[in-house]
């Protein structure tokens, strides 16, 4: 695979793991205000949430980003 093409690779995970990072965040917020923090589904949305701040958190790691993804909860 071409150096262009592994770039533009890791660039569209990037965004898709950002995107899901926040779209998670988004849902377990209207799960809490809506009184569903302690459900299995939410549970499982916050399981979800730290695997991508992991991942986003691995990418600063290796000098791949700058930013941290803020926690909400």
């Amino acid at each position: 695979m071409e150096q262009e093409n592994r770039l533009d690779a890791f660039e569209k995970m990037l965004a898709a793991v950002r995107k899901e990072y926040a779209d998670t965040s988004a849902k377990i917020e209207k799960m809490k205000a809506d009184g569903k923090f302690k459900t299995v589904t939410c549970q499982q949305m916050l399981a979800r949430r730290t695997m991508y701040r992991n991942m986003l958190s691995m990418y600063r790691l290796y000098g791949l980003t700058e930013e941290e993804p803020t926690e909400t909860v």
